[in-house]
């Protein structure tokens, strides 16, 4: 473990009895206690509003991750996570609270540290009001030492973002400002840095000459799950492709950095992003499709349409699934799409980034019983199973000239391995200190500068949207995207 002294001791969980924090950050900070990661000297403050004491939090904390880790729970264990633990009852926007949060966080604690963390799990409609109140009662002190955590959305638009990223730096160094995208911290995302640049199998052929077309697909089964309130306003492009997707598709285009350093990596993000290829007003339609689920099945159960979810407007024009066709116009990528997918009440629960080859340069076979060759895939699943697949050709067995294709499938994981959950090694880095996998602001600039394009033009237009039935793959007028017939979406291994 490294030189704890440079740990931070106080870790503040805005919004800590909100779903965020109950799905992924209770868990994994409980798996990293089990793995004996978390500094001795790390105290954790829950922040919320309800009116509870020290025992309500603990029965609270107790009874969710009993439900999130089950048979694995352990009592002991969570003696242990528990004291490190206080609740604190208060508002976002009351200047009070935060005065409070003071007075407990100024208590004397056993440990040496340095910094503080403020990990708001909040809509991102607060974060305003939790930074400037936090300035307000001198929590930002001294200036450059604590850190501050932030989910996606960064902004609703370009103009949203740049004004909250003032907001942040009137407060917090750039240095200070951990923007998640838990996608980052996925092992299949980070492997993808291993399997391009650390084979030199993979990266002579990581070009336009012999890739024909990259997708990025990342499929939901699920709705929207009483976010209304978010979703209805946000949608599909806002809270799935502009920055998920996205950062997928730079990592997959990005050129080798010098060195795994956070700078490093994401200067070759940023050329990436910067190199797409700017979409005009009246080219918006053959670059950008968006639907709606209505009512259908999914996994043999009646669901509703998203226009009967609880909470959403009556004729609500919002997009629950969106596909896109990028092109990066640079020496590595020119004349390739990037074809990007996402949404909700799809056929499966599916992240899957998808890269097909160009076919053989000539017809060596045309005199043999192989009709045609079927280019080359290498596949990579993020979700639910964490693998690479390449598919190439054989002969089959028997006396005739004749091919079939076979994977080669590439598991790293071993049998007696257990998975990590994505927060788990983002968690881990905030405490560290390490920025590698989070987003600096000029990503996120120039990721709204390829959308809003698409967002403006579709907020003129909110008289009618494509529906899809709840458990398919979508509307077959996504398919108008493509460039070639002959281009269809990937959605198997």
């Amino acid at each position: 473990m490294k030189d704890q002294s440079q740990f931070p001791c106080n870790f503040v969980i805005f919004g800590a009895t909100g779903n965020l924090a109950s799905n992924k950050l209770l868990p994994s900070l409980y798996h990293l206690e089990v793995a004996n990661r978390l500094p001795p000297a790390l105290n954790f403050t829950a922040y919320s509003r309800r009116d509870w004491g020290q025992e309500d939090w603990k029965k609270h904390m107790q009874l969710t991750l009993q439900d999130k880790i089950g048979e694995n729970f352990d009592e002991e264990i969570f003696a242990k996570f528990s004291a490190r633990f206080s609740y604190l009852q208060g508002e976002l926007h009351d200047l009070d609270s935060y005065k409070r949060l003071y007075e407990e966080l100024s208590k004397p604690k056993e440990g040496v540290c340095s910094n503080m963390i403020f990990y708001l799990a909040i809509k991102p409609t607060e974060y305003n009001s939790v930074v400037k109140n936090l300035d307000a009662v001198g929590l930002n002190k001294p200036r450059g030492l604590h850190r501050i955590v932030l989910e996606k959305p960064f902004g609703e638009d370009i103009e949203s973002a740049h004004l909250l990223n003032e907001v942040l730096h009137r407060s917090f160094d750039e240095e200070q400002i951990f923007r998640i995208d838990h996608y980052l911290g996925k092992e299949t995302v980070q492997n993808l840095l291993v399997f391009r640049f650390a084979n030199t199998l993979i990266e002579p052929l990581w070009n336009r000459n012999f890739i024909d077309h990259v997708q990025i697909t990342v499929a939901e089964d699920i709705g929207i799950e009483k976010r209304a309130d978010y979703y209805d306003k946000a949608g599909a492009l806002r809270d799935m492709l502009q920055n998920h997707l996205m950062q997928l598709l730079a990592v997959v285009a990005m050129e080798p950095p010098p060195a795994l350093e956070a700078d490093a990596l994401r200067d070759e993000k940023v050329k990436v992003l910067r190199s797409i290829r700017p979409i005009s007003k009246r080219s918006i339609s053959a670059h950008a499709f968006r639907a709606q689920y209505a009512a259908g099945f999914v996994n043999g159960k009646s669901v509703a349409g998203y226009q009967d979810e609880e909470g959403v407007e009556k004729a609500s024009a919002t997009e629950s699934m969106v596909a896109a066709k990028f092109y990066i116009d640079n020496w590595r990528w020119r004349g390739v799409p990037f074809y990007l997918r996402t949404g909700k009440r799809l056929a499966k629960q599916m992240s899957l980034i998808a890269i097909r080859f160009r076919y053989p340069p000539q017809q060596l076979f045309r005199e043999t019983p192989v009709e045609s060759i079927a280019p080359n895939w290498i596949l990579l699943s993020i979700q639910p199973s964490e693998s690479m697949h390449m598919e190439i050709h054989v002969k089959r067995p028997g006396l005739e000239m004749d091919t079939r294709v076979i994977s080669l499938n590439a598991s790293y994981r071993k049998t007696d391995e257990v998975p990590l959950d994505a927060y788990e090694t983002l968690l881990l880095d905030i405490i560290e200190g390490d920025r590698s996998l989070f987003i600096r602001f000029d990503e996120v600039e120039w990721a709204w500068r390829v959308v809003d394009p698409i967002l403006k033009h579709w907020a003129q237009e909110r008289d009618f949207i494509h529906t899809y039935p709840a458990g398919t793959w979508g509307p077959e007028e996504a398919n108008r995207l493509f460039d070639s017939e002959d281009h269809q979406w990937r959605n198997e291994l």
